[in-house]
């Protein structure tokens, strides 16, 4: 949804501010707004790792307003900004992780057999500096499959969940001219068409939505799902010691350096969100399930996602014109 929205401060030319874009709310899938929060951090992340290339540092306040009222979100999001970004001229220089900034970060097809090795673990695990966030990877049998069923079973708990599916397909962009309208949301390339096959799928949905709402897109998710488990040899964990919104938001901060690392290694990523949603139906049992069974000290998991060695290329989704993102008052 790309749910960012840019303030420039009046009184000083080398400071904005990011607030959470509050009419791209998604209250049927995150009804608790977590999942926004994460993605204000992926944007507050992308954003040092360019800066550094051009020749900007950047210093991040989080919540300079501070929080938010949890009983009026929404206005809340409107009027209280996510953190306030100031930068400081610097000299250019090439960062390595800048260059991944370019590649898509979600790519659904199946991956490689081969497990991480330890130095890019390693390499993994030294990203977090932060004592209250953690990263762990999971690579034995037992823990990939114990995984890959609470994503699957996730999966499938979401599929048969109308308002989840219904909230879903109204970002679903169908053909070329809806993506260049909307420059959001998914299409069929997403679920791993591509070729000749992406032009005649979107012909079809085009002409019979149906063929991608209802129990047909319930089957396409929970088969896309499989496929996805069926072939991940590792997962990683982002877990954190509370579940305040200073810790969401620096989850995606973390969470968009661990996935254009995991570029610079030669590897992929694919969220698995559903089994960390917060609707009553996901809740019990595999929300508190996956909690019981990998963070019974009470901390909160933020993000599960597969990682591993791409089988092919996924295409780049759509993104927003940055001018579009500008709030001028």
């Amino acid at each position: 949804m790309q749910p960012w929205k840019i303030k420039l401060d009046k009184n000083d030319q080398r400071s904005f501010f990011l607030y959470a874009d509050s009419s791209r709310m998604t209250s049927e899938v995150d009804p608790e707004s977590r999942q926004m929060m994460v993605t204000q951090g992926t944007f507050l992340d992308d954003m040092e790792v360019a800066g550094k290339e051009i020749g900007y540092q950047t210093k991040i306040s989080l919540f300079p307003d501070g929080g938010y009222n949890e009983r009026d979100i929404a206005n809340s999001m409107d009027i209280k900004p996510v953190a306030k970004i100031t930068i400081e001229k610097t000299s250019p220089r090439h960062y390595p992780l800048y260059n991944a900034l370019y590649l898509p970060d979600t790519n659904r097809a199946p991956y490689k057999d081969d497990k991480l090795t330890a130095a890019q673990i390693s390499r993994l695990d030294s990203i977090s500096e932060d004592p209250d966030l953690s990263v762990k990877v999971y690579q034995d049998k037992s823990d990939v499959e114990r995984l890959g069923k609470l994503a699957l079973e996730g999966a499938k708990i979401e599929s048969g969940v109308n308002r989840v599916m219904e909230e879903a397909n109204k970002i679903f962009r169908a053909n070329e001219y809806q993506k260049k309208k909307y420059r959001d949301g998914f299409s069929v390339e997403g679920q791993g068409t591509s070729g000749i096959m992406r032009h005649l799928l979107q012909g079809l949905v085009t002409a019979f939505p149906s063929l991608n709402s209802g129990k047909a897109a319930s089957d396409l998710f929970i088969k896309s799902t499989r496929t996805s488990v069926d072939h991940t040899p590792a997962y990683v964990m982002i877990s954190t010691k509370d579940n305040s919104r200073v810790r969401q938001v620096k989850s995606g901060m973390l969470y968009s350096r661990l996935v254009l690392t995991a570029h610079d290694l030669g590897l992929a990523v694919q969220p698995l969100s559903q089994v960390l949603e917060e609707y009553p139906e996901m809740r019990a049992p595999p929300l508190c399930k996956i909690h019981h069974d990998y963070a019974p000290d009470g901390s909160t998991i933020q993000m599960l996602f597969r990682i591993g060695k791409p089988t092919k290329a996924f295409p780049l989704s759509m993104r927003r014109d940055v001018m579009d993102l500008i709030v001028n008052e």
